[in-house]
């Protein structure tokens, strides 16, 4: 079963120097049917504008991994983590127990999108960390690679969490994954234009999968794709 969540059906924060989707419930806006799916609880497609952005605030008990889409993006939080996130490259950070971070626009002239993912950790209190590595797009071109997982597998940055997260870029090219046993899929297309097992989807489309054997994914677009239990 394919259940689709449309770019359009998303929530929206529209401030001065942010313009932010929400896929599931985040901040002010609830619905309780949109409260995550498995054990991924947001997905925001941020823009925020030039010398903008997060300053520090506080989270604990949530994996964060932030997936850098267009322009560059400035972290720095209270494990000593912190550096620039650019294109092809994925940030983790464990909030555990407690972490202060911001995340900002560097860029004078240039806005900044990203993707921030929140997975809900294994377990509460883990020791706050912070992981950041480079998976060049060149390499995802029409084939999927790990960019998280709680093995750390093939390089990929390591999460608390019974779930992997996977990456490609598709160029008129096509994907396939198979789903074990019991487990789930959520597709969250970043850009451009795709088909999951038939179905269209577009840039900001998701979709949960549930009771699929198999996913095929084709078309011209970058998309995520999570392997969840």
């Amino acid at each position: 079963m394919i259940t689709l969540r449309r770019a359009d059906d998303r929530f929206h924060t529209q401030i001065g120097w942010l313009d932010s989707h929400h896929t599931f419930s985040f901040a002010d806006h609830y619905d309780p049917r949109h409260m995550g799916f498995r054990s991924l609880r947001v997905i925001n497609d941020d823009t925020v504008k030039p010398a903008n952005g997060f300053g520090t605030h506080s989270h604990r008990d949530m994996e964060i991994v932030t997936v850098v889409l267009d322009g560059v993006l400035q972290h720095q939080d209270s494990t000593g983590g912190g550096g620039l996130i650019r294109p092809g490259e994925v940030q983790r950070m464990t909030a555990g127990s407690g972490v202060r971070h911001s995340e900002m626009n560097p860029s004078p002239k240039e806005a900044v999108r990203f993707l921030q993912i929140w997975i809900l950790p294994e377990s509460a209190g883990l020791e706050p960390s912070y992981e950041q590595k480079s998976f060049p797009l060149e390499g995802r071109k029409n084939r999927l690679q790990l960019l998280a997982s709680p093995d750390a597998k093939d390089g990929a940055v390591r999460i608390h969490q019974d779930a992997a997260l996977y990456g490609t870029v598709l160029e008129k090219g096509a994907v396939d994954f198979a789903l074990k046993p019991g487990r789930h899929a959520w597709v969250q297309v970043a850009k451009g234009n795709v088909q999951l097992n038939g179905q269209e989807l577009h840039a900001g489309d998701g979709a949960a999968v549930s009771d699929e054997r198999s996913l095929r994914l084709e078309g011209d677009g970058e998309v995520l794709l999570f392997d969840l239990a």
